[in-house]
């Protein structure tokens, strides 16, 4: 990979303005106010990497162009500026992220890569095609999830407005809302029993729908159609996310995202965003996190209903715990827990937002505390604030356990690392224990990993425990290895 070069352009206009590192910081928090995008919180550090050649994220470039124009009295675009500008849709390759935003061939490629995945389906068989995505070949892209794309009107539209033969399609309103509906059942199957036992089924739900987007429809029934499409790609990434499918997982939330553009839905847009940055938290590229964090804060300030504007507090926090940063992540605590106070109803929520419960806010907030522990030498203060939230989060989802046995048994291993943190070897292992019986009853690789890491970790410093060493047996008997369906 070629070294960063310092940007001499971006220099030479910032040694021009007479702005120190720290003005220049101030001046772009305060236009980015002004412009409603409150995540953007530039300090001098991070001045001094974007003249070091560090390509700063959106809506920055432009907060630049517009700050140097006023200083000088005339335009200075983001290219005089040297920052990078977008990749034409033409040049862009159509095998990795970076994929072109126009309705017909989002279609398309949902199509091509569900029939693929249905017809190589076995565990990881996209490994050695594709290549996890990360760093600005993953932020970039994503970007212009915010920029009006090609086309600017889903494929039916398209398709009339260019002589297309009108409204061929034939799906009935009861035939769409079964769809609709499947999608909800998709989903409580997923909380209950993980996602390795109904992926395929979802992936051919998928590639049914893109079938009928073949067709045209009127304009409301195009649009419900590729939000479905985008809430079941959406979920095929979810699945292929919990059973360790990486790169599989990857390529459907990016496809799900471009559907949700399509259909025009910010707020559904967000939270595949959210779940790409929670994907880079468990790989522990938490700098990716924030930026995927971020850009879906910014694309639904003005749409997102405040239980999911407390949801994407709470994982800017997990991003900010997974990069140590500590005052940046209590803050983001405190905004999730004040946010969510404001939330009414989960009825009044979409089904796709009813499970940021307060137990989730309770499990999200105790990883950021643990994760912090684990950044600061295992400080026993950062466990300390996790304990009492992770007990909460375990009570809570253990009340409504059948609807949530993925979530409890997570929250439990959580739970047996906060005590781990706190040298209570014994009541780690006997937490655990409850939670291996429930891995191995799910089809989640990425629940398995989490007990695997714990016990390791429980094995690696207190091997002499007897508890310890009953609960290594129980994950070698209880929890096998087996084949993403």
């Amino acid at each position: 990979m070629a070294e960063k070069q310092p940007n001499e352009k971006l220099t030479a206009w910032f040694t021009r303005s007479g702005w120190s590192k720290g003005e220049f910081a101030r001046q772009v928090n305060r236009q980015a106010r002004q412009m409603g995008a409150h995540h953007v919180s530039t300090d001098t550090s991070r001045v001094r990497r974007w003249l070091d050649g560090e390509q700063p994220r959106e809506p920055i470039p432009k907060i630049m162009s517009d700050l140097f124009s006023e200083r000088f009295g005339s335009v200075v675009s983001e290219e005089d500026l040297g920052l990078r500008v977008a990749v034409p849709v033409s040049t862009v390759a159509a095998n990795g992220v970076d994929l072109p935003w126009s309705g017909p061939q989002t279609v398309q490629l949902i199509s091509e890569y569900s029939r693929s995945d249905l017809m190589l389906n076995r565990r990881g068989f996209l490994g050695t095609s594709l290549a996890l995505t990360a760093g600005a070949a993953l932020i970039e892209p994503m970007q212009r999830w915010l920029t009006p794309g090609p086309s600017g009107a889903p494929v039916g539209i398209l398709a009339v407005a260019n002589g297309g033969e009108p409204y061929t399609g034939r799906l009935s309103e009861p035939e769409l809302q079964l769809l609709e509906q499947t999608t909800v059942m998709f989903r409580q199957w997923d909380a209950q029993n993980g996602g390795g036992l109904r992926r395929k089924a979802v992936v051919g739900q998928l590639h049914e729908v893109t079938d009928l987007l073949q067709e045209t429809y009127p304009p409301q029934v195009t649009q419900r159609l590729f939000r479905l499409t985008a809430e079941l790609a959406h979920l095929a990434g979810w699945m292929s996310y919990d059973v360790g499918m990486h790169p599989s997982a990857q390529k459907y939330y990016v496809l799900a995202l471009h559907a949700a553009k399509e259909a025009g839905d910010r707020p559904f847009g967000a939270l595949i965003l959210t779940d790409m940055a929670r994907q880079m938290i468990h790989l522990n590229r938490g700098e990716d996190a924030l930026e995927l964090i971020h850009l879906a804060q910014y694309g639904s300030r003005d749409t997102a209903p405040p239980r999911q504007q407390a949801l994407l507090y709470a994982m800017e926090a997990r991003a900010y715990s997974n990069t140590g940063e500590v005052n940046r992540c209590a803050r983001a605590v405190r905004l999730a827990e004040d946010t969510f106070s404001d939330t009414g109803s989960v009825e009044q929520d979409p089904d796709w937002l009813r499970f940021f419960t307060k137990a989730e806010l309770y499990a999200e907030n105790a990883h950021s505390f643990r994760d912090l522990a684990y950044h600061s030498s295992r400080s026993p203060r950062y466990a300390s604030l996790a304990a009492p939230h992770m007990e909460t989060a375990v009570d809570l989802f253990r009340q409504d356990m059948e609807n949530h046995t993925r979530s409890y048994a997570f929250n439990l291993v959580g739970m047996a690392s906060v005590h781990l943190l706190q040298g209570e070897p014994e009541q780690a292992a006997v937490i655990a224990e409850e939670a291996v019986e429930i891995a191995g009853k799910v089809r989640s690789e990425r629940l398995n990993t989490r007990v695997r890491k714990t016990t390791e970790a429980a094995n690696r410093d207190y091997r002499s425990v007897p508890a310890v060493g009953r609960l290594a047996e129980l994950v070698v008997e209880q929890i096998p290895e087996y084949e993403a369906v």
